[in-house]
């Protein structure tokens, strides 16, 4: 598990955190959104013991694997021998290391790649291996800050499949995104942080309860969108007021998107 309570950093006159606060619960994903300069960063580094904060208490129980938004690989050396140095810093060696190798290689498609240098890696290949730098020791509590800027399709679906695994095996994780579809895709909590402090936090649907959606009718010379809490009724009543022809209906459902800039707005 994870729990930061009222965590304060600074760096000179510019405040990265003020007073954040984040539990998340073996087997949890929590989905950690918020504009650059938000504090995510800070909180992954002050979490993985990279950094210390200036007050507030953060506990983190087990092992902990951490992706950290920025590249951070060896390019002179393979992929094996990185996966063989990380694992090995938690503390794994010997069969049971080269067998955490093997599997974490084939989970994240790095099988044909693991006697590649890691210079001549695509773009692709390189987050998948970083993505398997914070798998490889098996971790109790996954740190993935922005593991999929940039990403091709296929390192996103290894890394997606890869993170509910461990989920359902219990393990913490704390995923950092500003692609919100993933946070939906991994049913994950939401928790919103904005100027160094956590300003929602909840289930998707529970946070997303009252935001307005959208419902567009096309009709033969006009398309009609309206605003609503609940687009489902209000197309129903549309459809019964009308006398023409319907050519196409679309419902836009409350999307974490907008959950985030309306509470951008109010904050």
């Amino acid at each position: 598990m994870l729990k930061a309570t009222n965590l304060v950093k600074r760096y000179g006159e510019i405040t990265a955190l003020d007073g954040f606060d984040l539990e998340v619960e073996p087997g949890e994903i929590a989905g950690l959104v918020g504009h650059n300069g938000a504090g995510k960063t800070t909180f992954f580094e002050i979490a993985a013991g990279l950094v210390s904060p200036d007050a507030g208490d953060i506990r983190v129980e087990g092992v902990i694997g951490v992706a950290p938004q920025q590249l951070a690989l060896y390019p002179s050396v393979t992929v094996r021998e990185t996966l063989r140095l990380f694992g090995g810093l938690a503390g794994r060696s010997g069969q049971a290391l080269k067998e955490a190798i093997d599997r974490v290689a084939e989970e994240m498609v790095l099988t044909r790649e693991l006697d590649r240098r890691v210079s001549v890696l695509s773009g692709g290949q390189q987050r998948r291996t970083q993505a398997a730098t914070a798998l490889v020791a098996d971790p109790e509590v996954l740190l993935l800050d922005e593991p999929t800027v940039g990403a091709d399709p296929e390192t996103r679906a290894a890394l997606l499949a890869a993170v509910r695994r461990r989920a359902e095996r219990g393990v913490t994780v704390v995923y950092s995104t500003h692609y919100l579809p993933e946070l939906a895709e991994l049913g994950a909590t939401i928790a919103v942080a904005r100027s160094g402090r956590v300003i929602a936090r909840g289930a998707g649907d529970e946070l997303l309860k009252g935001l307005p959606g959208e419902v567009t009718i096309t009709l033969d010379d006009e398309r009609l969108t309206v605003t609503t809490a609940d687009p489902t009724a209000t197309l129903a009543e549309l459809l019964r007021g009308l006398d023409r022809p319907v050519r196409g209906v679309d419902i836009r459902q409350p999307s974490l998107d907008d959950l985030y800039r309306e509470l951008s707005r109010v904050a």
